[in-house]
């Protein structure tokens, strides 16, 4: 199957990150948000960063005229009718992501591709609430998306061959060097770093060292380029959280108890960057 048209569900920051990785690299992108003020920024995020390029001289204005001729965007989602693939990048929250999948199975082409953003949760289960589980796979990227190189893909059980296949060629053509990984929470880079993240939290919740001790000791002791409770910042301390919790009750295994610092920033509202305030603040 040859990807033309790409849906795009979701135009938070990592909606709108694989919009612009997907326009840039000539797909028509559909790029949809049920809030309209989010779609409206999404849009005019876009524009700044092509500008900034124009100003650089990395752009030219014909081609940032020509990007927005290829970027629709909408609060309908019936407008994903005629796409070839849709990649959703909504809440990390399972039964969201099954009720909308579902409802995309029903809008869609009968051979549109599904491709979920999750971090960790179950591709087969969310594949398993629309009327064609072999078209459906994750594929997640990450943060941010212009610069990070990596997608995971992620084949449920009944995912077929061919649309792995083709989201694998479709990710090497938006930039991207995908790594395939069996089904597992978490699948690879986040059944490593999660716990880590996790791990330190509990550091710092044990009052072992400062949060910016934390990060300066892994940073010059562990050769990391970024301390794991600013990376937690930068995740957003709720998408952690939520993996940890969902690792937790997969697994059942106490390694995997989210840190009660975790629980304490989100009944805080200190998200992390999203929110102006974490593990750090951002405020100023």
């Amino acid at each position: 199957m040859k990807i033309k048209k790409i849906g795009v569900l979701g135009a938070g920051t990592m909606g709108a990150g694989i919009a612009q990785v997907s326009i840039e690299a000539g797909y028509n992108v559909v790029l949809i948000d049920v809030v309209p003020e989010v779609v409206e920024k999404a849009v005019k995020g876009l524009n700044k960063v092509w500008g900034k390029g124009v100003e650089k001289g990395k752009l030219t204005a014909e081609a940032v005229a020509n990007y927005n001729t290829l970027l629709t965007s909408s609060t309908d989602i019936n407008d994903f009718k005629d796409v070839d693939i849709v990649i959703e990048a909504i809440v990390e929250n399972i039964e969201v992501k099954k009720k909308v999948h579902k409802q995309l199975s029903e809008i869609c082409k009968d051979d549109t591709i599904l491709a979920s953003n999750t971090s960790a949760l179950s591709i087969t289960e969310i594949a398993a609430a629309t009327n064609s589980p072999g078209k459906v796979l994750g594929m997640h990227f990450f943060n941010p998306v212009p610069l990070m190189k990596l997608v995971e893909v992620i084949p449920g059980v009944v995912t077929t061959d061919d649309v792995v296949q083709t989201v694998m060629e479709l990710s090497k053509n938006i930039g991207k060097d995908p790594v395939k990984a069996k089904e597992s929470p978490g699948f690879i880079v986040n059944r490593i770093l999660v716990p880590y993240i996790n791990e330190a939290a509990n550091v710092y919740q044990e009052g072992i060292a400062t949060v910016e001790e934390i990060d300066k000791a892994m940073k010059l002791g562990a050769g990391m380029p970024m301390g794991p409770l600013a990376l937690a910042d930068m995740i957003g301390i709720d998408i952690a959280l939520a993996v940890c919790e969902f690792f937790y009750n997969e697994f059942g295994d106490s390694k995997y108890r989210p840190s009660l610092a975790f629980k304490q920033k989100v009944r805080a509202g200190h998200l992390g960057r999203k929110t102006g305030k974490g593990f750090y603040d951002y405020s100023n």
